[in-house]
């Protein structure tokens, strides 16, 4: 039973790979791509950088 149940890590927390592979993904043919489109995943974007740099702000601030 104790294997069911897995602590997440501190590491596992903080993985960053999903966010990496949004931004530096390839381009993909077969993806449909029309402007709505592309002006929801730059918004995205953005936001994710800004939730990036607000919490190294956050955690600097903390620790100074």
């Amino acid at each position: 039973m104790a294997e069911d149940n897995k602590r997440n890590s501190l590491k596992e927390f903080f993985k960053m790979g999903e966010v990496a592979g949004y931004f530096f993904r390839k381009k993909d043919p077969s993806r449909p791509s029309n402007f709505n489109l592309k002006a929801m995943h730059t918004i995205n974007k953005i936001s994710i950088l800004m939730f990036l740099v607000c919490m190294v702000i956050l955690f600097v601030r903390y620790v100074l």
